[in-house]
This record gives structure tokens, C-alpha cells and sequence, in this order.
């Protein structure tokens, strides 16, 4: 092997086995400047510890409450549309205005017209009152809806059954109530089943109680005094077949806003002009509801973020004290030949040491929330892996920025003057 080639392989092992010993003497001296003033320096950490866990804890809050939203609105029903009319009544030759309602002729012009469709349900809603007991009535809502209602609604029915198409073409008279007027009028669910509803004079005999599987907060079709009867005997009791309401459901859900764009524009051609529908998807309440779970993540994440920075003053400023407090130390280690590098590097090292620890601390507390959450109870908490990587990455950033100008005071001391310190 060539002299020059030899020479230039010494060289640089010799600068590794330097570099290897400069660092391991670094962290030797961080160590002990860290068992010298274990007090000052777990005080020092708090705050790194409560940002750290802060941004753990409020991405994984904003990840529970985007799932949250996604688990609501699929109880309630993604692949829903759901036709409304919202007026534009036409005046007739006599003066009188008369609503523009959508019909049965919608329904059916849409499912023949419109790919796609799974299901529909017409809704016809009337009002009766209902005997609760001495003498006492009490005002229900009765929704006239087919079969395929329970499906594109999504509801649960909790004894008895639903009615069904032979229910529908035999104009059974027959009906659902929702839990709470069961639980209200009978006592419990089970004790509904069988029953007879006096409503407008027609007798309806209860063959099922159902519920909504999520709860809507009273923003659904649905109330707590709701009883769902076979459409016929509805229209039956009102009279007409007008609707105000048609629901279909789509087969696939990344078809509902091109569905419910067509279905809009069908049913506004097959009536007068200046009559308003409005197709309504869960689609524009999801984007919603995540940009609202992404913007409070933000927000929170930001004030996490301060937390930080106010804990990295406090490193600073830590550092500087410590600085004042060695300048002996820095002395004598100049004096035996230590250089500015070396110096600047030793107390950078112990900055970013403090907030590093800090860092991981708060980032394995706030793991741990989510963590207990999964294994003792049946509740899932979305855990991000990249929270807790961004809360180190911010941590060790921290601890260069606010550990730069305490290190840079101690490399630039006077050897000299600093021996005269005791």
C-alpha cells in the first residue's frame, strides 16, 4: 500500500477515534452536570414534559373526534339522499297558492331514471292526537314510510318487527313507535308489542319498537313522540299522496354527490317552475364535522407549540445560570486545551439532553392515555405514531435553538479570567 494511501487511513481513523472520544466525554460531562443539580433541571424539564404530552394528547383528542364523527354519520347513514321541498308555492287563477309536493311519480321516476340506488322510501307526515291516560291526549307525529325505511334510515328495532311490503299492500293497519313513547305510554318495549293506538279513529296495532341507532339531538325526521305507519294507510289518513320528503340510499358512498345532483335536477323537471327542493347528504355534515375536529387540532396543537417555546426560554435561561455557576470549570477546561468547539458542543449537548428527556417523558405520558384507554376498555382511541415523533423532532429543536446562545456565551469566556472565579 502506498506511503500517501497508509498516512491519509491513519489520518482519518485518528479523527474518528477524536471525534468518538470528544462526544463520549460531552455526554459524560451532560451526565454529571445533570446528577449535580437533579432538582433545578427536573423543574427545568416540566415544562417540555407538558408540550411534549400536550401535542400527543390533542392530536390523538382531534383523531377521536374525526372517527367519532366518521362512526356517527355511518350509524346515521353515508350513502343517504334525502329529498326535501322548501316551498315556491304557485298561484292559481283564483288567487290561492298550492305547495308543489313531491309524489309516489317522483319516487319512481328516479329509481328508474337515476344508477345507482339501493333503496328509497317515500315520507308522508301527519299529526294526531293519542289518549296517554285520565282523560289526558297527547299530539304524535305519524311518518307514512315504505319497508325500505328502516334500512336507508338505518334503524334499530328493539322488539317486535317492522312491517313489511305484505304489510304495505294489504294496507295493514299496523305501525312502529319509537322507544321513548313506548317506554312513555306502556312502560317498557316489550309491553308495547301487541297494543292498539287509537289515531283519528283508525285503530293501529304496534308490531315493533325501534330507535335511531345514534342520537341526532332532535335533528332528524324522528322526535320521541314518532309512529311509522305502511305509507297507504298514511296517505289514507290525510288524503293525498303528495310527500314532503323522499330518502334514497346509494350503493356505493363516492357516488351520493353526483346521485343527489341528478336526483335534484329530475325531480325539479317534472315540476313547476319556482318550486325549491333540496337534496341533502351527510356528505357536506362529514367535511364539516373534520374540518371543524382538523381546525380545533390546530388550534390546540399551536397552544401546545407555545408551551414549548415558553419551556425552551426556560432552558435558556437555566443554561445561562449554569454557565455563570461553572465559569471555574469552563476555565480549566480551556486551560487544559479544550476548544471553543469543544466547549460549545458540551453545553448544546446538555441543552438538548434537558429538553430531549423532557421530550420523551411527556411523549410516553401521553401514549399512555390512549394506550390504557385501549387495553381496559371497549372504547377504540386512535393513537398517531407521527404525534409522538413530531413531539421529539420539536423537542430536540427546542433544545438547539434555546441551548445555542448559552453555549456560545460559555465558548467565548477568557480562560484567563475565568480561573480567577471560585
Amino acid at each position: 500500500m502506498p506511503v500517501a494511501v497508509r498516512q491519509k487511513s491513519f489520518e482519518s481513523t485518528l479523527r474518528s477515534a477524536k471525534t468518538s472520544l470528544v462526544f463520549r466525554e460531552t455526554m459524560h460531562l451532560a451526565l454529571d452536570s445533570f446528577r449535580a443539580s437533579k432538582v433545578r433541571f427536573l423543574l427545568t424539564m416540566l415544562g417540555m414534559i407538558i408540550g411534549s404530552a400536550s401535542i400527543v394528547l390533542v392530536v390523538t383528542v382531534g383523531m377521536t373526534g374525526r372517527q367519532y364523527a366518521l362512526d356517527t354519520l355511518s350509524s346515521i347513514g353515508p350513502n343517504m339522499v334525502e329529498m326535501q321541498y322548501n316551498g315556491g308555492a304557485t298561484v292559481g287563477a283564483d288567487g290561492a297558492s298550492t305547495p308543489d309536493y313531491m309524489t309516489k311519480e317522483d319516487e319512481a321516476a328516479v329509481l328508474a331514471q337515476v344508477p345507482g340506488i339501493a333503496q328509497s322510501s317515500p315520507m308522508l307526515e301527519v299529526h294526531a292526537p293519542i289518549s296517554i291516560g285520565e282523560g289526558k291526549t297527547r299530539d304524535v307525529m305519524l311518518l307514512g314510510v315504505s319497508p325500505r325505511y328502516k334500512d336507508v334510515r338505518n334503524l334499530g328495532v328493539l322488539s317486535g318487527r317492522f312491517f313489511d311490503d305484505q304489510d304495505t299492500i294489504a294496507h295493514e293497519k299496523v305501525g312502529m313507535i319509537v322507544e321513548p313513547l313506548a317506554k312513555t305510554l306502556f312502560g317498557s318495549d316489550d309491553a308495547a308489542v301487541g297494543r292498539v293506538l287509537n289515531l283519528s279513529g283508525i285503530p293501529i296495532t304496534i308490531v315493533g319498537v325501534f330507535k335511531q341507532r345514534v342520537d341526532t339531538f332532535g335533528q332528524s325526521e324522528i322526535s320521541d313522540d314518532t309512529v311509522l305507519l305502511p305509507y297507504p294507510v298514511a296517505r289514507y289518513m290525510t288524503g293525498t299522496d303528495t310527500v314532503k320528503e323522499i330518502f334514497f340510499t346509494m350503493k356505493d358512498p363516492a357516488d351520493v354527490p353526483r346521485g343527489a345532483a341528478r336526483i335534484l335536477d329530475l325531480i325539479q323537471s317534472r315540476h313547476r317552475k319556482g318550486s325549491k327542493y333540496t337534496a341533502f347528504t351527510m356528505v357536506a355534515i362529514l367535511d364539516t364535522m373534520k374540518k371543524v375536529a382538523d381546525s380545533l387540532t390546530y388550534v390546540l396543537t399551536a397552544a401546545a407549540f407555545i408551551t414549548l417555546v415558553v419551556s425552551g426560554v426556560g432552558i435558556m435561561n437555566s443554561m445561562l445560570a449554569n454557565v455563570t455557576a461553572r465559569y471555574r470549570e469552563i476555565g480549566i477546561r480551556k486551560a487544559l486545551g479544550a476548544t471553543r468547539h469543544e466547549i460549545r458542543l458540551q453545553f448544546l449537548t446538555e441543552a438538548v439532553f434537558l429538553s430531549l428527556s423532557g421530550g420523551v417523558v411527556g411523549t410516553l405520558l401521553g401514549l399512555a392515555l390512549p394506550v390504557t384507554v385501549n387495553l381496559l376498555t371497549p372504547v377504540h382511541i386512535p393513537m398517531s405514531g407521527l404525534s409522538a415523533v413530531v413531539a421529539l423532532l420539536t423537542s430536540v429543536l427546542v433544545g438547539v435553538i434555546f441551548g445555542t446562545l448559552p453555549a456560545n456565551r460559555a465558548a467565548a469566556l477568557d480562560p484567563v479570567e475565568m480561573l480567577k472565579y471560585e
